[in-house]
Formats: structure tokens, sequence, C-alpha cells
């Protein structure tokens, strides 16, 4: 018998699947018609969209499990979708999959300041973690620039940082425990409200995951006490360049500032326009911040200020008042954003030793003159995680497969120093083909593994993280 079109298997499966889908979820938590499952083809690289087959958002893990379960029988792709925030892709739809959604799962479920931590549902967001502990003197130390909106699911996925984790750490650094569901429906704990975990370190393996093993529903994060204070200081550079060596100095010298992050020319005059912080002209910028007492504060500031002066700065200023903090930090968290406004771009996220900040700047420079498209730099400079935006015209033709090449030469430039692909924005699709590039056969074939024992089928977020090619070979027929 002739098989049918694809789009006929699609149309079909569909219908039964949300037939046993309606038994189990509120029909308010099941989208199927094609005007509401458009919001979802695609995530924040928006360069790559395809309409899924169906949504669904669970409001409990029970309900996680029972639709993971229907899943899983049928053989049919399930993509777990926190904000949708993700720049690699990594929430990419396929045609044939049913994308879970966790934004209605937003919930605090526990709150322990003696123990320091809190028990949240994986929808919320991060930025509202804190929120819900800071009246209490907490804090909840990883702030991705997208924090206002990111859910804690996609931190864990993707092993979130920001500004402020040369400090504090990235997300596995703050993460104690997860509910995790199986792509079979099976509801397993890992880690939880204390220190250390015996057996297997599995919460190590499933954070920066990318949704690859299961879909964390409930998280247990550390939270801290806020510092008795904090400062930022601006300083100003001539060159891109002598701002790296800079930072490569500070870091050298032992000063743990919280956080140091890097801007260049063309993003400091976006984020001006946007946020009015009063950043000064100049090729490139430091923020700089350090926290503790009122000396504290004091001695580091001048230990990083002497260093800077070393550099020949054309700038040094320290922020005076809480208002001019905040507006310094604003400029800085709405960069993607500002940039948005005047242009499109590409944004990348690779990682290198802050040793080589000097080189690698340089080369980007020389790379953005063989490529023919200007480059914004701003990234988190304490740890070396590079965010490189790719300026190119969509409208275009070639300009963003342009764009693709330039990018793939700058993460393969970060892999050559000593860095990797992706620091926090995870592989998603933007860099499975590069992960040859930093693995070999045998360690992809050892992180295969792990997929097979917690996906066999490999029905959990398709087409992501491993190149194409392999995971097609490594899925199960239906």
């Amino acid at each position: 018998m002739e098989m049918p079109p694809p789009d006929a298997q699609i149309v079909a499966r569909k219908s039964a699947v949300l037939a046993r889908l309606a038994q189990v979820l509120p029909a308010d938590s099941i989208l199927s018609d094609i005007a509401e499952t458009r919001a979802y083809e695609c995530d924040a690289l928006t360069a790559y969209r395809c309409p899924p087959m169906l949504v669904v958002l669970p409001h409990t893990t029970q309900q996680v499990s029972e639709v993971l379960h229907i899943c899983h029988t049928e053989g049919v792709p399930v993509v777990p979708r926190g904000s949708g925030t993700s720049l690699a892709g990594g929430a990419l739809p396929t045609a044939d999959c049913v994308v879970l959604g966790v934004a209605k799962m937003n919930a605090v479920l526990e709150t322990d300041y003696d123990n320091r931590f809190i028990r949240v549902q994986s929808g919320r967001t991060n930025l509202s973690v804190t929120g819900a502990v800071e009246d209490a003197g907490f804090f909840y130390a990883p702030d991705p620039s997208s924090q206002l909106a990111c859910a804690i699911a996609g931190n864990i996925a993707m092993n979130s940082g920001g500004a402020h984790c040369l400090k504090y750490g990235v997300t596995t650094n703050n993460l104690m425990g997860v509910t995790l569901v199986m792509m079979d429906g099976q509801i397993v704990e890992i880690g939880g409200a204390h220190l250390d975990a015996p057996g297997l370190d599995l919460l190590g393996v499933i954070c920066g995951s990318e949704g690859q093993l299961g879909v964390v529903t409930e998280a247990t994060l550390r939270i801290l006490h806020k510092p008795e204070g904090a400062r930022p200081v601006l300083i100003g550079f001539d060159s891109n360049e002598v701002a790296g060596a800079c930072v490569s100095d500070i870091i050298k010298s032992g000063v743990l500032p919280v956080a140091i992050e890097f801007m260049d020319r063309p993003c400091i005059r976006a984020c001006e326009a946007f946020a009015k912080a009063g950043y000064p002209s100049c090729e490139a910028l430091l923020i700089i911040e350090v926290e503790g007492s009122r000396e504290e504060i004091a001695d580091q500031l001048a230990r990083i200020t002497a260093i800077a002066h070393h550099h020949n700065p054309v700038e040094v200023r320290e922020a005076q008042t809480e208002d001019e903090a905040a507006r310094i930090w604003l400029g800085r968290k709405s960069a993607f954003g500002a940039m948005g406004q005047i242009n499109d771009y590409m944004c990348l996220d690779g990682t290198i030793p802050v040793s080589e900040l000097p080189h690698v700047l340089r080369r980007i420079g020389e790379l953005s003159r063989e490529f023919g498209l200007e480059v914004a730099n701003v990234f988190h400079a304490g740890d070396g995680n590079m965010h490189p935006l790719i300026l190119f015209d969509a409208n275009k033709p070639g300009d963003l497969e342009t764009c693709e090449a330039f990018g793939a030469e700058i993460l393969k430039l970060c892999v050559e120093v000593g860095g990797c692909l992706t620091g926090e924005h995870g592989v998603g699709v933007e860099k499975r083909d590069l992960m040859r590039h930093q693995y070999t056969a045998d360690d992809l074939e050892a992180q295969l593994k792990v997929k097979d024992v917690f996906d066999p089928k490999w029905l959990l977020n398709p087409a992501k993280v491993f190149p194409l090619h392999v995971t097609r070979s490594r899925r199960a027929p239906q």
C-alpha cells in the first residue's frame, strides 16, 4: 500500500494524540489550531521557524507525566519550552512534535530562610525568584540579561549565568535539586534541600542538558543574603584589546569583583541612547561591580582602578548614587534589546580563557573586515563568556548565510584558544554542526550513550545539540 505523504501522517497522528491529551488536560491547556500554535514556531533565534503539531501547557508535574507517557507510547517527539528566550534555537519545534510549555507552572512551593533555599515550579521567571525572597533580605544569584522573562526551566536547561556569575557562579552552582519527568512519564527526584546528594552527581548531568534527558518541573534553588552594599565603576578605553588586557590583569591580581562586563563602541552607543546611563564616549567600556562593607568596597575599587590606570584609561568613574548605579545596569541589561532597535543581529555565545581576551577581540575585528559585517561586543568579561552580536540585514539575500559563516569562525576561534562553543546559551540548533570541532568521535559517543539511557527512543527535543545525521541515525523507527 502506498504510504501517505508526511503532512497526511502528521494530520492523522495529531488527531489521535489530541484525543488522548484531552483526557488528561483541561481544554485551555491544549493549543491545536494553527493560529494558536504559530506563536510557538520559534524562540529568540527567530531566523528558524517551524509550527509544531500541538502545544500543551500543563499546570502540574502529574499532568506533565501524563503528557509524556502519551507521547512516548504514540512515538511523538516532545520539545520542552520555558519562556522561549533561547538564543540558540533550543526550543525550536519540529512539524511532528508536541511543544510542552511550562509557563503555567510558576508557583513558589516552599521557602526556607534558615536553610537558604526556595523550591519553585520551573516555569517561574528568574527575576521573580528574587522577588519572592527580597523582602526577607535574600536574593537568587544567577541573573541572565533576559531575567525579567526567562524561566528557571530554561536556565537549568542551558546552565545560564549572567553578569554576576563571576562571584556567584552559574545555575549549576545555585541548583540544589530538581523534580524530573522522564520521557516515559516516570517522575524522579534528584538532589534536594541539602548540601550534597549521595551517589552519582545526576544533578550535574541534568543541568545544561538542554531538554535532552527529561522535563524539569520543579527546582530547589539556593538563595543568599543580600550583600551589605555594592557599587559599580565605569572604565573607558581607546581599544577593545586594551580593555581585554585590563580584565586579564584584574583577574590575575586576585581581586574578585562581583561582575566585570564589557561593551564596545557600537553597543555603548545603542545602550546609552536607550537607557541614558551616562556612559562615556570611548571604544571599549568595562562595568566592574564590587560589593561588601563600605571599607571593603573602597579597598577593592582602589585596587581595581590602580590596575586600570596602568592601561591608560580614557575615563574612570564610580557610581555615586543608587540611581546612577541602577541606570548603569539598566543600560547593560538592555543591550540586546537596544541593539535590536537599530539592526538585525545574531547573538553568539562562546567561552574563552580570560588571558586570551586581547587576542580574540583583535581576531574578531579582523574577521569582521573579512566577512564585511559589523560586530558589537557585549559580554561577561570576568569569566570569558563572549556574546558577539553580528549585525546583518535580514532582507538582503545571502546576508544571513554570511552571518552564520562568520559566527562559526568566531566559535571555532573560541575552541582553538582553549575555550568552548557555549557558555550559557546552549548548543541548540545553532551550534550542533560545530560539535565535532570541539569533541572527538569518542567524546560525542559518550554523550550519545547518556542520551540513550534517559531517552532510548530519542523523542525529547529532537534535532538539537548533536550533528543532525547522528540524531537521525539514533532515532528509533516509529
